[in-house]
């Protein structure tokens, strides 16, 4: 797919979340004109100018035609509203675009002087891996600001979960390391919140150097892909999809192994922050049982036709038993029966369960750090 095929259609999260829940980006505008609005990566600024100057929440949905085409529904390119460009053709979906058409979600942002051309790459595996996590936390959070070189969210229900609450260094190259720590200090130590920053994308490999020169803890993790579908074996069926509570417990436990000075509060906050991102992505909590006992737990999360891989964890005592392939298996599965063409998860350069990963059929997909400050 390239760039000059991309089409867009502009929305808020909340409306994107109520679009994943039945499957189809169907909204009003369908019954009313009999047709879903696109636009190209050129035209969206005008609607979005025009319908939502100064908002600060929408999103864009990247939609691939040839999905779309697939379903059976036409893309008619016809003129917009008046006061567009008369010579401007706008393309119309004459019918619901599948949730599984979208490849990506990309939070859109005005600058000062409105809304403008979004700059969107080629949506391929790297781009939709890269950018699935970022855009989950920028649409969780309740304050962004930003920063030089990105921005930085808080997520105030979940202050305990620097996954929620950092800095998106995704333009490493236009900053430095003194820099991100004084925009740290700023947008996350001043609202009683640990320095912690993303690094992705061009320079994120010499900003880590200098921020570990600087005293900052550096971890490397890739982005893994794998296509969804099912795995041969039948492993998956040892997996079943179970409510939150169910996990809590075995969650709650991990977190405090894990993190052996957190509060019973903090833990709380890290196990319950997969309910707020619930308000965002569709989540599937996936566990082995034993009788009643939960040994094996995973999480799959869901964005259009990309989903995200969490959680991966087995009990000490039953591992070496599949449990952990049932799981990756059953993911795998579940994604693709919700139209998913492409799971991907994160996983640390420095531990063992990345070379299992690939053992298990992942791809490296690319790299980015995560820089934790002193303190």
């Amino acid at each position: 797919m390239s760039v000059e095929n991309i089409l867009l259609h502009l929305c808020t999260p909340v409306e994107w979340r109520s679009f994943l829940q039945v499957g189809a980006v169907a909204p009003p505008s369908l019954d009313e004109v009999g047709f879903v609005h696109l636009s190209t990566p050129e035209q969206v600024a005008l609607p979005a100018q025009r319908l939502f100057a100064g908002r600060t929440d929408l999103v864009l949905l990247v939609v691939d035609p040839d999905a779309v085409a697939k379903a059976g529904v036409e893309v008619r390119w016809e003129p917009g509203v008046p006061g567009d460009p008369e010579s401007m053709r706008f393309p119309h979906a004459y019918g619901a675009v599948p949730a599984a058409a979208v490849l990506a979600v990309l939070p859109y942002r005005p600058g000062p002087d409105g809304f403008t051309a979004p700059e969107v790459p080629v949506p391929d595996a790297s781009f939709r891996a890269a950018h699935w996590e970022p855009s989950l936390v920028r649409r969780a959070a309740d304050a962004e600001e930003p920063v030089t070189g990105g921005v930085a969210v808080r997520t105030s229900a979940y202050p305990a979960s620097r996954m929620h609450n950092l800095l998106l260094i995704d333009r490493p190259h236009l900053t430095g390391a003194d820099t991100v720590a004084a925009e740290a200090d700023r947008a996350l130590t001043a609202h009683g919140l640990h320095p912690v920053a993303q690094l992705s994308g061009l320079g994120a490999d010499e900003l880590a150097v200098a921020l570990a020169t600087a005293g900052w803890r550096i971890q490397q993790f890739d982005d893994l892909t794998a296509p969804a579908g099912p795995v041969a074996g039948g492993i998956a069926d040892r997996v079943s999809e179970v409510e939150l509570d169910v996990v809590r417990p075995v969650r709650a436990a991990s977190w405090a192994a894990t993190l052996p000075g957190a509060t019973p509060e903090e833990i709380a906050q890290l196990v319950d922050r997969e309910a707020g991102d619930a308000r965002v992505v569709a989540i599937h909590h996936l566990a082995v049982l034993d009788g009643a006992a939960v040994v094996g737990t995973a999480t799959l999360k869901r964005d259009g036709a990309t989903a995200w891989i969490d959680g991966m964890e087995t009990a000490p005592a039953h591992r070496g038993r599949g449990h952990g392939r049932a799981l990756l298996a059953r993911a795998r599965e579940l994604a693709a029966e919700h139209g998913c063409d492409l799971v991907a998860l994160g996983a640390d350069v420095a531990d063992w369960p990345r070379d299992w990963y690939l053992r298990a059929g992942f791809t490296a997909a690319g790299t980015r750090f995560e820089a934790t400050g002193p303190g």
